[in-house]
């Protein structure tokens, strides 16, 4: 019986979590659809707009990514927290023409988020994930005649 909760479990998870990936791209890839259309009726597009379709490019490779792995790399989170936040300053300095604490705050924002990039790029580097994980997301156990 616990078997059968399981499979049923397992299926109902599995489930949820594709449905909720399509969906999440589906929302991300409208979402660029609408503010693609929005610059073509403006007749022009910022670095704001540009940028905006880049943390969309981001987010989408995100969901790939973990539709295809079952993993979430941290770093695209970072990378789209650094656009975001570029995207922010670069706005409020074409309405702000007078440069206040809010610049140094934002560009220490970004400072940071780039920082954090390197030291995730590095540990990840200099300490590999050594469980392998099946398709299902479950931790591979090795035995020592697979080695």
């Amino acid at each position: 019986m616990h078997h059968h909760a399981d499979t049923i479990g397992n299926l109902l998870v599995e489930g949820f979590h594709y449905l909720g990936l399509f969906v999440i791209g589906g929302m991300i890839a409208w979402a660029s659809v609408v503010a693609f259309l929005d610059m073509l009726t403006s007749g022009h597009a910022s670095v704001d707009d540009i940028l905006l379709l880049f943390i969309y490019l981001e987010l989408g490779a995100m969901v790939g990514i973990y539709f295809k792995t079952n993993h979430l790399p941290i770093r695209f989170l970072l990378y789209v927290a650094i656009t975001a936040l570029t995207r922010y300053l670069i706005g409020d300095i074409s309405h702000h023409p007078k440069p206040d604490a809010g610049l140094l705050y934002l560009c220490g924002g970004i400072f940071l988020l780039a920082l954090s990039v390197l030291a995730v790029r590095f540990a990840s580097y200099k300490y590999p994930s050594s469980k392998p994980i099946d398709a299902l997301g479950k931790v591979v156990n090795k035995t020592n005649s697979d080695l």
